[in-house]
């Protein structure tokens, strides 16, 4: 299974250019500007380096991601909500004293940034089983943010828009996903762009529900939508009428052109554990 399906994480240490693959995710959507400014960047060190995921506050302190952005996770993690981080190189991004250790909260908060903790869903199963897929993390924010949080989806929301509903209903993603279009010289062969980087939404239409998972066409020569979700824009929301009722898990193929699957948080298993860090409908 973990063959299939790509995990939707980018490595910034390495440049986009060894982790990223050819994609019009939100990053081939609309720039987001400030209409989710609760939609924020984080950024983490992990075993094997550097990466960044999506992330969005639901509660003062509290943000939800994906639990791939929040399993091994060292030190802490770091949290932008600039709508635009970087046009082109650098990003203002502090580089941790001690990689092996991850960021401190000293670290980051002296850069101008915010400082929280990641905790992973205890029944993520990594990829490995999706009637048990568990694909939800949450940062707690060691201060409060003076954002207004989004609101997440009541219990079972998902369960109303079931074939043939499903494929006539658009959601909208949100993220900091690679954008991949073809260099401004050189071989015109689109790929991933390390920069800019920055929060932009992309629209698609329902392709499946299962108990755990949704699945949405984010092919952008749909007409229904305008593209999908890519890497970066792993733990970022999808969005239903104004409320979250998943998170940006994986994709099955790496162009980013087919198939995106959301890590529903509208299911008991997950809100279950969310109301343990006090986030409820």
């Amino acid at each position: 299974m973990r063959a299939r399906l790509l995990a939707l994480g980018t490595s910034l240490i390495l440049a986009l250019t060894l982790t990223a693959q050819p994609a019009v995710a939100s990053t081939g959507g609309t720039p987001d500007g400030e209409q989710n400014p609760n939609v924020g960047l984080i950024l983490f060190y992990a075993d094997g380096g550097r990466f960044r995921c999506s992330a969005t506050l639901v509660t003062p302190t509290v943000m939800v991601t994906a639990a791939h952005c929040t399993d091994g996770d060292l030190g802490k993690v770091l949290v932008d909500f600039r709508s635009v981080v970087a046009e082109q190189s650098p990003t203002g991004y502090p580089v941790a004293a001690d990689p092996s250790s991850g960021y401190t909260s000293t670290e980051i908060t002296d850069a101008g940034f915010f400082a929280g903790t990641a905790h992973t869903h205890p029944e993520y199963s990594n990829f490995t089983d999706l009637d048990n897929w568990n694909d939800l993390g949450v940062v707690v924010l060691d201060e409060p943010v003076g954002i207004t949080p989004a609101s997440i989806a009541g219990l079972n929301t998902l369960d109303a828009y079931k074939q043939p509903k499903l494929n006539k209903t658009i959601f909208r993603a949100v993220g900091y996903g690679t954008e991949v279009r073809k260099p401004d010289e050189g071989p015109q062969k689109p790929q991933p762009m390390s920069y800019p980087i920055m929060r932009r939404y992309v629209d698609m239409p329902g392709q499946k529900l299962t108990p755990q998972i949704l699945q949405t066409n984010g092919n952008e020569k749909d007409n229904r939508g305008t593209g999908g979700t890519c890497f970066g824009d792993s733990g970022g929301p999808v969005f239903l009428n104004g409320q979250i009722v998943a998170v940006t898990s994986y994709g099955y193929t790496q162009n980013c052109r087919y198939l995106g699957g959301y890590q529903r948080i509208d299911i008991a298993v997950a809100q279950d554990w969310l109301a343990g860090f006090g986030v409820t409908p």
